[in-house]
């Protein structure tokens, strides 16, 4: 997977060699040689990962960590610290500061190449969703609050047959978080398809494979998004670069440092919650896509894509799909006499009354201003004439009592009745017979039903 890596560092031959590596992988590599140039290539170039040198005069790799994760343009880019020091304090450090991940001099080209098509996965992901937030946001249809998200009291199942390892990390995050303990791993599968914020995995487990497990996570529709924090032996290369191959979101070497521990988990979390909340603006916005905000029924455009598929199914052989055309009599004089806001307690009183009217596998649909659709797969003409007199009937029987209406408003409607029929029938074809339908109901005095055959 190609991406675009800024390479910072004070020392030329440190930046060549790096950058001579991940060129002869085909990575486009930037590169900048003091702090504040990489935060401006940052904010200009947007790269998709940064590794950043601990050690440079002036500005330390932290504190330009620290200002890359407060700036919106590039809190989201994965920063990696490269460190000729392997100390504990260093790393703990920099995950406060923002790091997502730490390479020691001299760098592994193994664990530098995995880590980088790993970070490269999520970049992508979170870029992909950031994208259709942003759509969302300039449409007017979602608000952004992800600056509130934080990383503390998430919900952390570990998977671990080390009582005592799992309990003392237990005992750990439980100040700041609510940790539960899972020995079996099929019982903790299960525990995952919960509100689960993260997963601590022991890859070094006796009793069950730990890398094996996090592969089932992963494979799983219920719970490949469960980030997941493998314990791993820090000699064991081979096992690091797989865990990161399957998807694991990040590493923890025994033995376990608490505050290195508490920092990984709580940026995880972090992470898992913004994630869910772009995942939710995203299902929201393309819900208002195809809703219609008032009704709360589909849309007039949701309307069109799913009976488009219906008549074909249905010229091709298949059931034959009907359509009710409904209209409002003399809506306007509700609007006239009592105001457009009790014109929309009457709209949305009916969709209610359309909708409790009709099959599960039935679509309505508001189709426009006092206009409603009501889509029946699998229907002929006949059964669909009798749903649409029960509408009418369940309307027309029960007064729509509206704010600032002296009493309640007595509502009729007109109903025109189509069906497919024949392999050259289109869906403008059926609804214009429909509205064929509303106009000689409309024509005969209102309140009724007229099918129209082909």
């Amino acid at each position: 997977m190609v991406a675009r890596i800024l390479v910072v560092d004070d020392i030329e031959a440190n930046v060549r060699l790096l950058e001579a590596k991940l060129s002869a992988e085909y990575y486009q590599v930037l590169t900048a040689y003091d702090g504040p140039t990489a935060l401006a290539m940052a904010a200009a170039e947007r790269p998709d990962i940064i590794l950043l040198d601990v050690m440079m005069p002036g500005m330390d790799g932290f504190e330009v960590c620290r200002r890359l994760k407060d700036d919106a343009l590039t809190r989201h880019i994965p920063v990696v610290m490269v460190t000729a020091l392997d100390g504990r304090n260093d790393r703990v450090t920099g995950l406060e500061a923002g790091a997502d991940e730490f390479l020691t001099k001299p760098i592994d080209d193994l664990m530098l190449f995995s880590r980088v098509r790993s970070l490269t996965r999520l970049k992508t992901i979170m870029d992909e969703l950031r994208q259709r937030e942003d759509s969302g946001r300039r449409m007017g249809v979602i608000a952004g609050a992800a600056e509130r998200l934080g990383g503390s009291g998430g919900r952390v199942l570990v998977v671990d047959d080390n009582e005592r390892q799992a309990e003392r990390m237990a005992a750990e995050l439980a100040v700041d978080h609510r940790p539960i303990v899972e020995t079996d791993p099929e019982k903790a599968h299960l525990a995952a398809r919960g509100p689960v914020d993260l997963m601590i995995v022991n890859a070094n487990a006796r009793a069950f494979d730990g890398l094996r497990f996090a592969a089932q996570i992963r494979s799983d529709e219920a719970t490949r998004n469960v980030p997941i924090l493998v314990i791993i032996d820090p000699d064991d290369r081979v096992k690091m670069v797989k865990a990161l191959e399957i998807g694991v979101n990040d590493l923890l070497a025994r033995p376990i440092d608490p505050q290195e521990l508490s920092a990984r988990v709580r940026t995880q979390i972090k992470r898992k919650r913004y994630t869910d909340f772009l995942r939710t603006n995203l299902d929201y916005s393309l819900e208002l896509a195809v809703t219609d905000q008032l009704t709360g029924l589909h849309n007039r455009r949701y309307m069109a894509g799913q009976l488009d598929a219906l008549v074909a199914r249905a010229t091709k052989g298949g059931e034959p799909v009907a359509a009710l055309l409904i209209d409002i009599d003399h809506f306007k004089q509700i609007n006239d006499n009592y105001g457009h806001d009790a014109g929309d307690e009457v709209l949305r009183e009916f969709a209610l009354r359309v909708a409790s009217n009709v099959r599960a596998i039935d679509l309505p649909c508001r189709y426009g201003g006092e206009e409603f659709v009501v889509i029946m797969p699998d229907t002929p003409i006949e059964g669909a004439q009798l749903v649409a007199e029960r509408i009418r009937l369940h309307v027309s029987g029960a007064p729509f009592r509206v704010t600032g209406a002296a009493e309640a408003l007595t509502v009729t409607i007109s109903i025109g009745v189509a069906a497919s029929c024949g392999e050259t029938d289109t869906p403008e074809a059926l609804l214009k017979r429909a509205d064929q339908g509303v106009y000689e109901a409309k024509a005969a005095g209102r309140n009724k039903v007229v099918a129209k055959a082909a």
